[in-house]
């Protein structure tokens, strides 16, 4: 059986690599995954990419790196199914959207729950900071309550229909949940929002990630969360 020449370094709880995992997953492109030990650079791994981050995707004889400049490319090279509205003002939604998780709630949660709590033990980095934690906590109520609000208004987050934007979403969300931190009781319109895309064919690789020394919360693969 031929391997496939799709190659992801990654690691499994980094919302920029879970985000091009789904994109790779809905467009039914085939890859093989490559844990990196991002934190341990090699000079391999600096080659294909200097800034010394994941995700990196190679794709026959192409290296890309940064996250939404490789599922914008997937999406040009492979168009369905689609992840981007074909109009300007849908685009530029989305892509406002994907930076508004990737860029504030990624700052004000995500670095402050996820890598407080497993990526500084994973990477030797020492102990969590309770006053991170606390913020991220925080800070995190106020992310739920703008995508609910949001949510209110449309089907998916940018629109009526589904995006990059909800998968950007939900790949900082879906490591938060691994470890519990998500308070999906908050708002029903939100979790029911969730539960499409976690049911969705691309998710199932998500939900059996297994990370060494932090087992995932018991409602992390359930459905019926």
């Amino acid at each position: 059986m031929n391997r496939p020449t799709n190659r992801l370094y990654h690691v499994p709880l980094s919302p920029f690599c879970r985000k091009v995992r789904l994109t790779l997953a809905e467009k039914k492109i085939e890859v093989e995954l490559v844990e990196e030990r991002y934190w341990e650079p090699s000079p391999d791994f600096l080659r294909r990419n200097p800034a010394g981050k994941v995700p990196i995707l190679k794709m026959g004889n192409r290296v890309m790196s940064e996250s939404q400049a490789i599922c914008e490319y997937i999406e040009e090279q492979t168009p369905e199914p689609p992840l981007m509205p074909r109009g300007a003002e849908g685009r530029y939604e989305v892509r406002r959207l994907c930076a508004w998780f990737d860029d504030k709630f990624h700052n004000e949660v995500t670095s402050k729950l996820l890598y407080e709590r497993v990526n500084k033990k994973v990477t030797g980095q020492g102990y969590p900071d309770s006053k991170n934690v606390k913020l991220g906590s925080t800070r995190i109520k106020y992310h739920l309550d703008y995508m609910a609000w949001l949510l209110d208004q449309r089907r998916w987050l940018a629109g009526d229909v589904m995006t990059l934007a909800d998968f950007t979403a939900a790949a900082h969300l879906s490591c938060l949940d691994y470890i519990s931190d998500v308070d999906w009781n908050r708002h029903a319109v939100l979790k029911d929002w969730y539960a499409k895309i976690k049911s969705r064919p691309s998710f199932r690789p998500l939900l059996a990630d297994q990370i060494s020394g932090f087992p995932p919360a018991p409602h992390y693969a359930d459905l019926d969360f």
